[in-house]
Order: structure tokens, then C-alpha cells, then sequence
């Protein structure tokens, strides 16, 4: 299989770490990958017409796309069980919804300032990103902590992933101090070989 990648998504991080944690990573090629929305760059658009990775070419059918979608069939494929049975199910595709959710405000939000001219940048938008972010953070820790802190899952990985794509590229927005619960127990999972391995580091 070959994986489409680039470390600094926080999307593609999040099948890394399910690779980490089936102890898997041998079983994919890494493909660089790069681009943006206004140039694709070297982006497996011919596998996944939406420009987007990560992107997994397997050998039994077409390419996968979303990381939710990869997640799945990883985690099917290498037994990896870090999708739960229902009805624990349900609170880990939510939480992971969560998190991807974050992500993608994130991601927004740095498009908005590397790829606009100074002069036609929208503040009000990104502030209306960052809002998103303020309350999906504030739900995770008034609703979500006793799963959070349960048996590892897809949720807690995604949420995980997010969390760190804010401290690398929103270093500004310190969301640890309205969110002691939720930083400390980041700080824990953070500390998982799968989540050291997988750091982007530029």
C-alpha cells in the first residue's frame, strides 16, 4: 500500500498514528505529498479528484481518501480495534468528528493568512474559525473526559492529532489555560510512542 503524505496535516497524522499503534508501519510507502488549494502541487489529484491527503492506494480497489475513510480500513484491515464496538461506537465517531472538526478550522485558518494577499485577508473569518474551535474545545472537556480518558480509540487520536496541529501552527492561541482538564490529559496521551513518532517537526 502507499499512503499520500506530508507530517505537518494533521489529518495524515492521524493514520499514522493507528499505523504506531497496530505496529503497522511497515505494512505502507510514504509518498510525499504537497500542495494547496490554489496549486496542487505534487497532491494525488488523479486518486483523489478533491486534492487532498492523505490518499491510500491499495491494492484491492480504488484509492481511499478522507482519513476517516483510511481510518476505518486500516483499523478493519490490521485488527487494530481502535474502533469500539456500539454502543461505545457512536461517542468515538462523534469525539473523532470533533477533533477532524478542529483540524479543519485550524487548517482554515492558516490558508487564510499563507495564501491571501495581506490586503484581502478576512480577520472576522478567522476569528469565526478560531469560535469553532473555542467550542468544540469547551465540549470536549464539559462532555467528553471520561471517554477521552478511557481505552485508546480513533477519537481519542483524532482529538489528539488536532490539539497538536494548534500547537504547531496556532502556538498564539494558548487553549491550555481555559482547558486544564483537557490539557492534562493531552499531555499524557501526547506522551504515546505513537504520538512521538509521528511530531511534525516543520
Amino acid at each position: 500500500m502507499k499512503l499520500f503524505h506530508a507530517p505537518a496535516s494533521p489529518f495524515v497524522r492521524k493514520v499514522m498514528v493507528l499505523l504506531h499503534e497496530a505496529k503497522a508501519t511497515d505494512r505502507v510507502t510514504l509518498v510525499p505529498a504537497s500542495g494547496s488549494p490554489l496549486d496542487p502541487g505534487t497532491l494525488p489529484v488523479d486518486r483523489n479528484p478533491l486534492g487532498k491527503i492523505p490518499a491510500l492506494e491499495r491494492p484491492d480497489g480504488p484509492t481511499l481518501y478522507d482519513s476517516r475513510v483510511i481510518s476505518r480500513y486500516l483499523d478493519d484491515l490490521l485488527q487494530a480495534r481502535l474502533y469500539p464496538a456500539a454502543p461505545r461506537l457512536w461517542d468515538t465517531l462523534v469525539i473523532e468528528a470533533t477533533g477532524d472538526g478542529i483540524a479543519e478550522a485550524a487548517v482554515l485558518m492558516r490558508y487564510e493568512v499563507h495564501l491571501r494577499p495581506e490586503t484581502t485577508r478576512s480577520p472576522a473569518w478567522v476569528d469565526a474559525q478560531w469560535q469553532k474551535i473555542a467550542r468544540a474545545l469547551a465540549a470536549l472537556e464539559d462532555r467528553w473526559m471520561s471517554h477521552l480518558s478511557g481505552p485508546p480509540d480513533m477519537g481519542q487520536i483524532a482529538v489528539a492529532c488536532a490539539l497538536g496541529y494548534l500547537d504547531f501552527r496556532h502556538a498564539d492561541r494558548p487553549w491550555r489555560t481555559t482547558h486544564p482538564v483537557l490539557a492534562a490529559w493531552y499531555a499524557t496521551f501526547d506522551a504515546r510512542p505513537a504520538m512521538r513518532g509521528t511530531a511534525p517537526d516543520a
